[in-house]
């Protein structure tokens, strides 16, 4: 039985998916795990590489989006599709350290962690540009002061959750930079972890500052008014006498 889905988001990654999932598989090696790669509409080599390595392979799945939906649609295809009761998310492009993971999912299988929902990687020392380091100290900045969500970094990929918690939460692209704040809506105990980080590998970044700034500005209020109009009442059913 599965216990752990490590879910990726993938995009032209074709130079970094070998490394990152020969680390993932040092570093779970204790634990009956599965790897799902998520393509979101790669025209590089990523699809030849990974169907020869899945028939070596047999806990590495592989799928397809018939387009580009974004980091967030392809975690959630993910997820939906995963067999672990844990997931554990982290980016393709190398910059997340995969001996990270265990720190994340051992939270969720600790005894007494029922209500923990979520553990999220926070990033120390970033070892990204200058321009992409100040645009997510200060986007990050605003998240935080206008959620409250007592967290420092949504924009690590690195997190380990409950599948059928994240399941349950509102579906919206780029969610994946509010989890936390959805978590606690939820009702959920958000942790945090610190994580490494390093040097992308090979390739280039799918996005630049101004995009996520664009995007992030409208969702910020988006999830704000997800929070305002959470529901306040839980149902308890009452037994007959």
């Amino acid at each position: 039985m599965v216990a752990l889905s490590i879910v990726i988001p993938a995009k032209n990654e074709a130079g970094n998916l070998p490394a990152l999932l020969d680390g993932i598989a040092a570093a779970c090696a204790g634990v009956e795990h599965e790897v799902i790669v998520v393509d979101d509409g790669s025209t590089d080599d990523s699809i030849a590489m990974l169907t020869a390595r899945i028939a070596g392979q047999g806990n590495l799945r592989l799928l397809r989006h018939d387009r580009s939906g974004g980091q967030s649609a392809a975690v959630h295809s993910g997820v939906r599709a995963a067999r672990g009761p844990v997931i554990c998310t982290l980016d393709a492009d190398g910059q997340n350290p995969p001996d990270n993971l265990p720190n994340l999912f051992a939270p969720l299988f600790a005894d007494g962690s029922e209500a923990v929902g979520l553990v999220a990687g926070q990033r120390v020392g970033r070892r990204d540009t200058l321009s992409k380091r100040w645009a997510s100290k200060f986007a990050n900045w605003l998240r935080s002061r206008m959620l409250k969500d007592g967290t420092r970094d949504t924009g690590c990929g690195l997190k380990a959750f409950r599948r059928e918690a994240f399941l349950a939460l509102p579906y919206f692209d780029h969610m994946h930079r509010y989890l936390p704040a959805l978590f606690s809506r939820d009702g959920w105990e958000v942790r945090h972890v610190d994580v490494t980080h390093q040097a992308r590998g090979a390739g280039r970044s799918n996005y630049n500052n101004l995009q996520r700034g664009l995007v992030g500005a409208v969702d910020l209020f988006g999830v704000m008014w997800l929070i305002r109009r959470k529901k306040k009442a839980r149902a308890t059913e009452v037994a007959g006498k």
